[in-house]
């Protein structure tokens, strides 16, 4: 029996918005961060950080 593939568009959006995303920026991981970290801070919403411990290793939870 033959199993038919089936799309998901919610899916198809993500994987497209990812293609462009690493077209802008040629697919330097490390420009698409920095551009990711630029837009978090200059929307003024909070943004979680994680305690670090007396090492300055993260902590757990």
């Amino acid at each position: 029996m033959k199993q038919q593939i089936t799309t998901d568009p919610v899916l198809d959006e993500i994987h497209q918005t990812r293609r462009e995303i690493a077209a802008r920026f040629d697919g330097d991981f490390t420009a698409m961060l920095d551009d990711a970290r630029r837009r978090q801070e200059a929307s003024g919403r909070p943004i979680w950080k994680p305690k670090r411990d007396e090492q300055g290793g993260e902590m757990d939870g």
